[in-house]
C-alpha cells in the first residue's frame, strides 16, 4: 500500500516537472522567434527604403533623358520647317514668273483670235459671194445641188455594196463548202467501221430434227419454261434443223439463243436444266455487255465514264436502228466528231465523249417513257457528265438549238454515219416506195414539169415551167415540199430539195 502511494506521488512529481520544463523551453523559443521576426522586418524596411531611393533616382535620370530627346527633336523639326518654308517661297516666286508669262501669251492669243475672226468673216463673205454666183450660173440652189449629189452617190454606193456583198457571200459559201467537204471527206477516210445488220429474229441450228421434240417437251412444258424465263417466242416449224427465236428485245433474244445452244449441246432438256442454263446465259450476256462497253471506251479513247454508262454502252451492241448496229454507229460518230473537232480546233474530248454517248438513251428506250434524246439527257445528268457533253448530245437531232461547235459537229457526225451509203439497210420495197412517194409529192404541185428522185433518195430535183412559176414562187415551192416530206415520210439523214427554173432563147443565124 505504501509502495503504491509512493509510485503515484513519484509519477505526479515527474509529470509536473515535465510540464514546467516544456513551458520553459517553449517560452524561450517564442521569444527567440519574435526577435528573429523583428530583425527580418527591420531588414526588409531598410531594403525597401534603399530600393525606393534607387527607383526615384532612375526616374529622374529617365525624365532628364526624355526631355533632352524631345528638345533635340523639336530643334530638328524647326530646321525642317524652315527649309520647307524656304522651298515654298522659291516655288511661289517661280509660279508668279510663269503666271506673268502665261498672261503675256494669252494676250498674244487673243490678238491672234481677233485677227482670225476678221479673216473668217472676210472668207465667209467671199464664199457667200461665190456661192451666189455658182447658184446663178447652175440655175439651182445649194440644197438642191447637195440633194442631187447625195442621190447619185447613194445609188452608186448601194450598187457597189450589193456587188461586194454578193461577191463576199459567194466567196464565203465557196470557201465554206470546200472546207466542209475537205473535213468531212478526211473524217470519213480516217474512220471505217463494219456494220452488222440485225433483225428481230435469231436462228439456232440443231443437230437433227429429233431435237425439236425434246425442246418442246412433254405437253410443251420445256418450250413454255424457256419462253417464260426469257420472254422470247420460239418458232418451231418445218424449217429443217433450225429453231427461230423471235422477239423485239435483242438482249433477251441473245440470252435465249445462248441458253438454247447450251441446252442443245448438253442434251439434257428439262425445266430445272432450262432455268440453270438461262441463268448462266444471263451472266454471260452481262459479261459481254460490260466487255463491249469497255472496248468501246478504249477504242474511242473516252475515259472516266461511270460504270453504269459503260454497261449501257454495251447494251447498244444488241440494239439496231434502221438495220444499223447502234454501238458501232456510236463509235463511228465519236471518231468522226473527234476528227472534225481536231481539224477545226474545237474540244476533241467533248466531241468524242458526246459522240459516243449521243444515242445512250436507246439502251433503255423500251423500258423508259420519252424520246431517246430526253432519256439520254436524264442519264448523263444522273451520272454527273459535264454540261458541255450533255448539250452536245441533246442537239444531235435538232431538238435543241446548238450553242457550241462541238454540238454542231456531233450532229454532223451522226448524219454522216447514218446517211452514208451502206450504213443502214432497208428492203427494196421500202426503198422504191420512198422514191415514188418523193416524186409524187413533188408532182402534186401546180407548175411542176418533171420530178426526179436521185442519189438513192437523198435528193429530189424538180423542173418547173418558167412561164408559170417565177423565182419567188420556186423558192416558196421548195420550202413547201420540204415541209410535206418532213411530215409525211420517214427517212434516215436528210433529203435535199432542188427546184430548177430555166428559160432558154434559141435562134439560128442563116
Amino acid at each position: 500500500m505504501t509502495t503504491a502511494v509512493a509510485v503515484i506521488i513519484t509519477a505526479i512529481v515527474a509529470v509536473a516537472a515535465g510540464y514546467a520544463l516544456r513551458k520553459f523551453v517553449g517560452e524561450a523559443k517564442i521569444k527567440s522567434a519574435e526577435a528573429e521576426a523583428k530583425r527580418i522586418i527591420e531588414t526588409a524596411i531598410k531594403e525597401a527604403e534603399a530600393k525606393r531611393r534607387e527607383i526615384a533616382l532612375e526616374s529622374k535620370e529617365e525624365i532628364h533623358r526624355m526631355r533632352s530627346e524631345a528638345e533635340r527633336e523639336i530643334r530638328e523639326r524647326r530646321h525642317e520647317l524652315h527649309q520647307a518654308e524656304r522651298r515654298l517661297m522659291q516655288r511661289e516666286e517661280s509660279l508668279e514668273k510663269k503666271l506673268e508669262s502665261l498672261q503675256a501669251r494669252e494676250e498674244k492669243l487673243n490678238q491672234a483670235r481677233a485677227e482670225l475672226e476678221r479673216g473668217r468673216e472676210e472668207l465667209n463673205a467671199l464664199i457667200a459671194k461665190e456661192k451666189a454666183e455658182l447658184e446663178r450660173l447652175a440655175g439651182m440652189s445649194a440644197d438642191e445641188a447637195k440633194d442631187l449629189l447625195l442621190r447619185r452617190v447613194e445609188s452608186e454606193v448601194k450598187h457597189e455594196m450589193a456587188i461586194m456583198i454578193k461577191e463576199a457571200e459567194a466567196q464565203a459559201k465557196e470557201e465554206a463548202e470546200r472546207r466542209a467537204r475537205k473535213i468531212i471527206s478526211l473524217a470519213i477516210q480516217r474512220c471505217a467501221a463494219d456494220h452488222v445488220a440485225e433483225s428481230t429474229v435469231s436462228v439456232v441450228s440443231l443437230p437433227n430434227d429429233e431435237m425439236k421434240g425434246r425442246i418442246i417437251g412433254r405437253e410443251g412444258r420445256n418450250i413454255r419454261t424457256l419462253e417464260t424465263l426469257t420472254g422470247i417466242d420460239l418458232i418451231i416449224d418445218d424449217t429443217p434443223e433450225a429453231v427461230i427465236l423471235s422477239g423485239f428485245d435483242p438482249i433477251r433474244r441473245e440470252i435465249a439463243r445462248i441458253a438454247l445452244e447450251k441446252l442443245v449441246a448438253d442434251g439434257r432438256i428439262h425445266p430445272a436444266r432450262i432455268e440453270e442454263m438461262v441463268e448462266k446465259a444471263q451472266k454471260e450476256v452481262e459479261n459481254i455487255i460490260r466487255e463491249e462497253g469497255e472496248q468501246a471506251t478504249f477504242e474511242t479513247g473516252v475515259h472516266g465514264l461511270h460504270p453504269e454508262l459503260i454497261k449501257l454502252l454495251g447494251r447498244l451492241k444488241f440494239r439496231t436502228s434502221y438495220g444499223q448496229n447502234v454501238l458501232k454507229h456510236s463509235i463511228e460518230v465519236a471518231h468522226l466528231a473527234g476528227i472534225m473537232a481536231a481539224e477545226l480546233g474545237a474540244d476533241v474530248n467533248v466531241a468524242k465523249r458526246a459522240g459516243l454517248l449521243h444515242d445512250i438513251g436507246k439502251a433503255v428506250d423500251h423500258e423508259v417513257e420519252g424520246t431517246h434524246v430526253e432519256i439520254g439527257r436524264s442519264l448523263l445528268a444522273r451520272y454527273k457528265e459535264s454540261r458541255e457533253v450533255i448539250h452536245a448530245m441533246e442537239c444531235h437531232h435538232g431538238d435543241y438549238e446548238p450553242q457550241s461547235i462541238e454540238a454542231v459537229l456531233v450532229a454532223a457526225a451522226d448524219s454522216i454515219s447514218a446517211a452514208r451509203p451502206g450504213a443502214r439497210r432497208e428492203t427494196l420495197e421500202n426503198y422504191i416506195r420512198r422514191l415514188e412517194k418523193l416524186e409524187a409529192i413533188a408532182d402534186s404541185y401546180e407548175g411542176v414539169e418533171k420530178a426526179y428522185a436521185i442519189q438513192a433518195g437523198r435528193e429530189v430535183r424538180i423542173m418547173v415551167k418558167p412561164d408559170r412559176i417565177d423565182d419567188a414562187e420556186a423558192a416558196k415551192m421548195a420550202r413547201d415540199i420540204v415541209k410535206r416530206i418532213e411530215s409525211e415520210l420517214e427517212y434516215p439523214g436528210q433529203i435535199k430539195v432542188t427546184v430548177i427554173r430555166e428559160t432558154r432563147a434559141v435562134e439560128y443565124a442563116r
